[in-house]
């Protein structure tokens, strides 16, 4: 290893790597590769398997559940281990390979030759095969079942219906098979973004339905355990992609450096703060080293503080121009060693059942994760206020980045109009409102709140949104450099141009979704099911938002949608929208069958009343949805006039400038050529002169 600093590279100013080059280094480079990823491995499985051994039939039965014997104790903890590292490698790939690049140029958006694409296809290679392995394991680990009941008939579909894990694991099987097969195609940046979000369902789905769903206060649980999944892979991954690629003999550009710095510097709070939640909830009021899910803890915050030291090291390190090539291998094995100690931990938490499980429930926490004692008078909604942690802190980094960057423009001397500056920080503000406030909380108890939620969701607070222009502002706040690596203007102009977002924008599609949404979700039974899990209420009320914005991103936002509607068009659209609103609403007034029945009846709630719950629910649909619609017709009418009014202003210009005479002597000379003798004009060309002239 050279001792030379490794931020200085020739193939840092290129748009990629030589992969000449690349199969050389690899040459060289191979055995310190591989012995940092098989202890990566090692240091990832052991604690899972060591943790099974020792407990044997223990945390089984705890749960009141068959001991499956060992065998499957131990297979299901490998699975485990070994999806949970893959997953996280490929995470950090794909991130590395969408934003880590020094790439740049008109050549930017193109993929080759780049050993981030080799890991991204083998551990995503190895994260399928595993979570399907996993499937099986789990058919038989979260049963109780012995590997011996497989040869029974109908063993295998009782036992992948009894339990949510085979499920979950199906789910995250099928998204890294998308991640493994669009990765081995993928030739340009925008074919890396359907394999990120599916990472994120694949990476999501084992950990929704795990131990944060069960207990008091799983709500808040289960919150910060999604920001946990998210933050762990795109930390910890990106620290073990930056060792491979040192390892391979690729140094690290000091732009990327920088970035890589500052992206760690953000997330690993975040990653903290999560595991410090988790840390709470999971005690359930026991004592840090009354169990073994204690002692997990503090060791797996030794990996996250490892890895905060080594990243703040080889940044002063750098600062100070004192970061070579040998100082860099070395913390970034240690970063790996960290990132391995907080996976196999991790994995070994999902062997012991934590105090939470056993602490006293009532019916209303096991599916809500709160008591909701009170009727939800207008002083309990106000007043009884939740946080919805997954909104809470979405709004508050949205508001922050659209801050900042209004900031920055009016710094460089730009105007930002305060209208738009305020709608985005309303629009939030709403969406705060309606998921941590009383009418959150009652959300899932009562469906009339529901409905008010779901409606200041979908009609209210994407009207503000769309009307904050986010787009718009960050590509005038950044700017594209062909003599520094591609960054936010340059991803974002790409993601405009995706042939994928043309068809997400196409207006038919999105008046599907937009509408069907009501009638799919509460009149199929599908509502009823997923009132019973929390991560599924904040899956509606995600979509609830992202179908509310794609809407009215197409009749009056500020950003430019990838499909744009004439005014009439736009017209047309919101006036074919609101009868759908008022049909939904008479069908749930005039309907004697309760919606989701089942669930609001096994809450046992002495104030609930369901008939007039739902009779409330059918007024808010219609209300709720005629009005933000006819105040969007105004919106639409004001813009409108606006437009023709600049472009009338745009011709008395014109003619004020004289350029109107152009045009006249313009028309002349067509209207002579198509005249003269033994020239006929060609079919349609005097239709098209006819419109050059308009």
């Amino acid at each position: 290893m050279s001792t030379s600093s490794p931020v200085t590279t020739p193939s840092a100013t290129s748009a990629g790597e030589p992969h000449n080059d690349d199969c050389h280094v690899l040459r060289h480079r191979r055995w310190p590769l591989a012995l940092t990823v098989t202890a990566l491995a090692l240091l990832a499985v052991v604690p899972a398997v060591v943790t099974t051994v020792r407990a044997r039939a223990e945390p089984y039965e705890r749960l009141l559940q068959g001991f499956p014997g060992l065998d499957v104790g131990v297979a299901t903890a490998i699975g485990q281990a070994i999806a949970d590292a893959a997953s996280t490698v490929t995470v950090g790939a794909l991130l590395w390979l969408l934003f880590f690049r020094t790439a740049r140029g008109h050549d930017a958006a193109r993929l080759g030759g780049l050993i981030e694409l080799t890991v991204l296809q083998i551990a995503s290679a190895i994260w399928a095969t595993a979570a399907m392995a996993m499937v099986v394991f789990e058919m038989f680990d979260s049963s109780g079942v012995p590997f011996a009941r497989l040869g029974e008939p109908g063993a295998v579909q009782v036992l992948y219906e009894a339990s949510a894990f085979p499920q979950a694991w199906t789910v995250a099987a099928a998204a890294a098979m998308v991640v493994f097969v669009m990765s081995m195609f993928a030739d340009r940046w925008t074919g890396l973004l359907i394999p990120l979000w599916a990472s994120i369902f694949g990476v999501l789905a084992p950990v929704v339905v795990g131990q944060i769903l069960v207990g008091p206060n799983h709500d808040f649980g289960s919150d910060a355990g999604i920001y946990q999944a998210l933050v762990a892979p795109a930390v910890f991954g990106l620290m073990v992609v930056a060792t491979i690629r040192v390892l391979s003999g690729r140094p690290i550009a000091p732009e990327i450096l920088a970035r890589l710095c500052v992206t760690i510097a953000v997330l690993l709070p975040v990653l903290i703060a999560a595991d410090a939640l988790l840390a709470w909830f999971k005690l359930a009021g026991s004592g840090l080293f009354d169990s073994v899910t204690g002692w997990q803890i503090l060791l797996r915050a030794t990996g996250w503080l490892i890895a905060g030291t080594t990243i703040c090291a080889a940044w002063a390190s750098w600062r100070r121009g004192r970061l070579t090539a040998h100082r860099m291998t070395g913390l970034l094995l240690i970063s790996t060693a960290a990132a391995g100690v907080w996976l196999g931990v991790s994995a070994a938490m999902t062997r012991i059942p934590p105090p939470q499980y056993f602490a006293p429930t009532s019916i209303t926490q096991i599916y809500l994760g709160f008591e909701a004692p009170d009727e939800p008078t207008l002083e309990v909604l106000f007043t009884q206020w939740r946080p919805n942690l997954l909104f809470l802190v979405v709004a508050i980094a949205a508001v922050t980045v659209y801050l900042w960057a209004v900031r920055a423009l009016r710094r460089r001397g730009d105007r930002w109009p305060i209208g738009r500056t305020v709608s985005w920080i309303a629009g939030w503000g709403v969406v705060v409102f309606a998921t941590s406030s009383g009418f959150g909380r009652y959300s899932a108890p009562d469906f009339g709140i529901h409905m008010i939620v779901h409606m200041s969701l979908n009609m209210l607070a994407p009207i503000l949104l769309v009307m904050g222009g986010v787009l718009t502002l960050l590509l005038r706040v950044t700017r594209s450099d062909d003599s520094r690596p591609a960054g936010l203007h340059e991803w974002i102009t790409w993601v405009l141009h995706w042939p994928v977002l043309r068809f997400v924008f196409n207006p038919l599609l999105v008046f599907a979704l937009f509408v069907g949404s009501y009638y799919g979700l509460y009149l199929t039974g599908l509502f009823g099911e997923y009132m019973r899990f929390h991560w599924a209420h904040q899956l509606m009320n995600a979509h609830f938002l992202v179908a509310g914005y794609l809407f009215y991103s197409l009749v009056i936002g500020v950003d430019r949608p990838p499909r744009p509607l004439p005014h009439i068009g736009k017209l047309g659209f919101v006036l074919a929208a609101m009868p759908f609103h008022a049909f939904f609403g008479v069908i749930l007034m005039s309907s004697t069958e309760i919606i989701a029945e089942n669930f609001y009846r096994s809450l046992a709630l002495p104030w609930a009343d369901l008939q007039s719950a739902q009779y409330l629910a059918g007024g808010v649909a219609w209300a709720g949805g005629e009005l933000p619609l006819l105040i969007v017709i105004i919106a639409l009418g004001v813009q409108w006039s606006r437009q023709d009014a600049k472009d009338a202003h745009h011709t008395n210009r014109h003619f004020d400038t004289g350029r109107a005479d152009e045009f006249d002597q313009y028309n002349r000379m067509l209207e002579q050529l198509a005249h003269r003798p033994g020239r006929q004009p060609a079919p349609g060309r005097r239709d098209v002169d006819q419109e050059n002239t308009t």
